[in-house]
């Protein structure tokens, strides 16, 4: 797989997200017994751009944050830390049943008590993402990317957020800038809003250089068919897998697609059809 990228650029890499923090139990206790917990800033798309930062790429963040939250000076300084330049407003909290940034809370697991997660999302600041908030022209025509990873977290967070998307993905391209989708399909996410998303993956989709998913992401999001039940060996669960990553190539044929296997066929291991 070849792929050109810009040549004068003063990002690698930007990530639209919605940052929130995580909060752990210190010493691998669960969440319901502890009174001491690690507090980190997170989101999924910066865990990403982090392998960019550190290895010294330029890096910048589309976010959201809330107005003179101590949360919210938490995140930029945990950005800052991370070499990432970070660009986004700041929205009043209102009332205090108003907006926030959403809270991770996260059992590590020990033993055999395997790791869990909740997600607190109510009233999360990053379901207000905005395409006005932000200028494109002068972030991918002026400035200049070489790459922009969107993640079908934040494109299905919310219909604002599914609108942002699709505008970054339409100024990306017009300018040049290569975009990475990685679909991260998210049940919860799609109830009630199956037509709307499917097209607006579809379209982001479409004018993508990279997909990233595993089976369930490209079936789900696409309503592409996927890998048959009933295969007798892992060799036919293999083989069908394939055939979906073909038929996805033949619905978007300019875009490289990265696929996570079969988790329960193959786990951690990765093809590539280019």
């Amino acid at each position: 797989m070849s792929i050109e990228l810009k040549k004068d650029f003063k990002y690698s890499l930007i990530v639209p997200t919605s940052m929130g923090v995580r909060i752990t139990p210190v010493n691998g206790q669960p969440v319901h017994s502890s009174d001491t917990f690690k507090m980190q800033a997170t989101s999924a798309e910066t865990n990403v751009a982090s392998v960019s930062s550190y290895l010294g790429l330029p890096v910048k963040v589309l976010t959201t944050f809330v107005k003179d939250s101590p949360i919210s000076k938490f995140i930029k300084s945990n950005l800052e830390s991370r070499f990432m330049d970070f660009e986004g407003v700041e929205v009043d909290q209102g009332d205090p049943w108003g907006y926030r940034h959403q809270f991770n809370i996260a059992d590590s697991g020990f033993g055999s008590r395997g790791p869990r997660v909740q997600n607190d999302r109510a009233g999360e600041v990053g379901r207000t993402l905005n395409v006005k908030d932000f200028d494109l022209e002068r972030i991918f025509g002026e400035e200049g990317v070489q790459v922009m990873h969107l993640s079908g977290l934040i494109a299905a967070l919310s219909p604002e957020t599914s609108a942002f998307s699709l505008e970054l993905a339409r100024a990306a391209k017009k300018y040049g800038n290569k975009i990475s989708f990685d679909l991260n399909y998210r049940a919860s996410f799609w109830v009630g809003r199956e037509k709307e998303l499917r097209e607006a993956f579809i379209e982001i989709a479409s004018v993508s250089d990279i997909l990233v998913g595993n089976e369930e992401d490209f079936q789900l999001c696409f309503g592409i068919k996927g890998p048959e039940a009933g295969g007798k060996s892992i060799d036919d669960k293999i083989e069908n897998f394939k055939e979906m990553i073909d038929r996805v190539k033949e619905q978007f044929p300019t875009a490289s697609v990265f696929a996570t296997t079969l988790r329960e066929v193959v786990n951690t291991n990765t093809h590539l059809w280019g």
